[in-house]
């Protein structure tokens, strides 16, 4: 079961300094802060489906983990499943590792999803899907943009072909090409909570957004758990290792390259 919102007004996280433990790109702290605070999870479904609060009946995530629980790493690479009004479907994730597999990896996510209908329903009635990745890194480097919708259209017209499959996008390094539309609704605000690594920039976010303290305090009350933290740190030393081999792949693939255009250059068969 989700925690009760956090209700208090004598906010922890005022007092508190210094460089923040660990944010919400560590996607171990994400899935806890969006777990704990119920509103913190409806504001931030709000904001990316633009959507006003009271529009939110019910939200429920399918897919809770146990705060502090030790979980194998195939658990970890699980999205926030997400039931939203008991007639949408959301799966949110943060990823901050680029594996150039995104498009195809969110497709696969969604067309599981996709497919829920129970037997013996019509297809009229399946219910709409939104993929949400908050991605760390940019997409496609030749069109980077802060937040990006994609639906199935018509290529000639651009005539929608459903609007109950949505793949959305947010690139948390481009806060400044976001868009008048997405600060209306406060896309680039989250993206910076999501990124901001003191207590005072937490603290500048909201004091011009007041809504954001229970998430200010759901982070604070998260990184003073002691089995969280370390299973965040667990996270942040897999994500480093990864970006090892990965950069280590890529220089090996790199001098290989470099190799074999030297010996090209000098009509040396490569065998």
């Amino acid at each position: 079961m989700q925690e009760n919102t956090i209700t208090t007004t004598n906010y922890q996280f005022m007092s508190a300094k210094g460089k923040l433990p660990y944010n919400l790109t560590n996607d171990y702290m994400f899935r806890i802060v969006l777990q704990r605070d119920r509103e913190t999870l409806i504001g931030l479904i709000c904001s990316v489906l633009h959507l006003s609060r009271d529009e939110v009946s019910d939200v429920t995530i399918e897919n809770p983990i146990t705060p502090g629980e030790s979980i194998d790493d195939k658990e970890y690479q699980l999205d926030i499943y997400v039931s939203l009004n008991n007639n949408t479907y959301i799966n949110l994730e943060m990823q901050v590792i680029n594996y150039n597999n995104w498009p195809l990896r969110s497709l696969a996510y969604l067309c599981r999803k996709f497919d829920n209908l129970h037997r013996g329903e019509d297809y009229a009635v399946i219910k709409p899907v939104y993929q949400i990745g908050f991605l760390d890194f940019t997409l496609f480097e030749n069109h980077p943009e802060f937040f990006a919708q994609y639906q199935m259209k018509n290529v000639k017209d651009g005539f929608v072909y459903t609007d109950k499959f949505n793949l959305l996008v947010v690139e948390l390094n481009h806060t400044n090409i976001a868009t008048a539309e997405d600060k209306a609704f406060g896309i680039d605000t989250w993206a910076k909570l999501f990124k901001a690594t003191t207590w005072e920039e937490i603290k500048m976010i909201t004091q011009d957004n007041p809504s954001m303290n229970s998430t200010a305090e759901s982070i604070y009350l998260s990184n003073s758990d002691e089995n969280i933290r370390e299973l965040c740190r667990r996270r942040e030393d897999a994500i480093a290792h990864e970006k090892y081999q990965k950069k280590l792949i890529q220089d090996l693939t790199d001098e290989n390259t470099r190799l074999r255009q030297l010996l090209e250059a000098n009509n040396i068969k490569f065998e």
